[in-house]
């Protein structure tokens, strides 16, 4: 019998783990194939910190083909192009690759759509990756030059409020470190029903733990509203009311991949690919989506829509299991693992500049048996050890470490 062919789309959080796990999985005996459009591994937790200088492109990234080269998994760097699940082929611009089990991790673009005013040449910037920090970074630097208001904020249908939340605590300890605070009003703005939602339906006194930071901060909230587009210095939200500003930061919705949600029956309606909880699509056993790629029902509905935090943990959780499934399929096996994206724990660290709060619940969604939330500096230091730890532990292939 000839060796299974195991192609993984992308090579950040889901794919780096799902096709290192596959490998040791199998002890090596299955051909393992990354390809993407990145040659780069990205921390992105620490995007928060690019405009501000405390990080850089070298500091947060690696390169991974020595990476998967040391683990025996080939590395291609191109693009997909096309997805063909009957034939089970992907083109790309590095030449068609065939599978015989297809991981779908490629991540998340911004829907700079949903208001107008956002986008790369738009009047916000945003944070959600390298190219979009380094931009807002710029725009940092020569606000210190021009100061002004500030607005802070995530749009209807985001989901991304944790980076939100960091960028707004990270700003404003940033313009006392300027000797800006007394001068400059920071407003948040987001889609959130209440404080701390963090579109997961919020943790025990959650709401009142960040009314008690934004007090502290003298940061006003602008909550359960949507936007409606954004101008030049000017915020216009959905009811008419507008927040003037000299700098703004506003984290957008995402979608999937193009190159995915062109492909047959594959995605839902937002490009995600929709999934049971063995992470197979729900049309073929034999194509897996992890991360941010894979759909997630939001179990309610609120006033303004949410979306729902595809973070790193989980999606770490999601590859183990897709490669698991995957290793039994290939010894002639049903696959075992079963785990249900609301039912993988949640485990957060939110910076805050020099304080921070550490998220932990038994479950990503309601209903829960535990959550809490713990501030204090420990979080802040906690986030730089633990980058340093992941960026190690990933560049190393460590992904059987927690």
């Amino acid at each position: 019998m000839s060796r299974k062919k195991v192609l993984v789309l992308g090579g950040n959080f889901g794919g780096l783990t799902a096709a290192i796990t596959i490998k040791h999985e199998l002890h090596g005996d299955v051909d393992v194939t990354v390809l993407s459009a990145s040659d780069e591994f990205l921390f992105t937790p620490s995007l928060i910190w690019v405009p501000f200088g405390k990080r850089t492109r070298a500091d947060i990234t690696f390169k991974v083909g020595p990476t998967f080269e040391d683990h025996q998994v080939d590395f291609v760097h191109g693009a997909a192009t096309g997805i063909d699940p009957v034939a089970r082929r992907v083109e790309s611009t590095a030449g068609p690759q065939d599978y015989d089990y297809l991981v779908i991790a490629t991540g998340y673009r911004n829907r700079f759509d949903v208001i107008p005013g956002l986008g790369p040449d738009g009047n916000a910037h945003t944070i959600t990756t390298m190219d979009d920090a380094i931009r807002a970074g710029e725009g940092w630097r020569r606000f210190l030059d021009d100061p002004g208001d500030v607005v802070i904020g995530a749009t209807q249908g985001a989901g991304c409020f944790g980076a939100a939340y960091e960028f707004l605590f990270n700003m404003s300890y940033q313009l006392r470190k300027a000797g800006l605070h007394k001068q400059v009003r920071l407003t948040y703005v987001s889609a959130e029903p209440f404080l701390g939602h963090f579109g997961i339906g919020g943790l025990p006194h959650g709401e009142t733990l960040l009314g008690m930071f934004l007090k502290k901060e003298g940061i006003d909230a602008v909550l359960d509203t949507a936007m409606d587009h954004v101008d030049e210095g000017r915020l216009t939200l959905a009811d008419g009311r507008t927040l003037d500003f000299g700098y703004a930061m506003i984290i957008p919705p995402f979608s999937g991949q193009e190159v995915v949600s062109g492909s047959t029956d594959l995605t839902d309606a937002n490009g995600f690919v929709k999934v049971r909880d063995t992470y197979q699509s729900e049309k073929f056993d034999d194509v897996y989506a992890v991360g941010v790629a894979a759909a997630v029902d939001v179990p309610w509905q609120t006033p303004t829509p949410v979306g729902i935090p595809k973070t790193g943990f989980p999606t770490e959780q999601q590859a183990h299991v897709a490669a698991k499934n995957i290793a039994a399929q290939i010894r002639g096996e049903v696959p075992q693992e079963h785990k249900a994206f609301g039912d993988i724990p949640a485990v957060c660290v939110m910076d805050a500049g020099n304080n921070g709060v550490i998220i932990l619940a038994d479950k990503m969604l309601p209903p829960r048996k535990h959550g809490v939330l713990i501030p204090g500096p420990q979080a802040h230091l906690m986030k730089l050890g633990f980058e340093k730890y992941f960026l190690w532990k990933m560049q190393h292939g460590q992904v059987r470490l927690p």
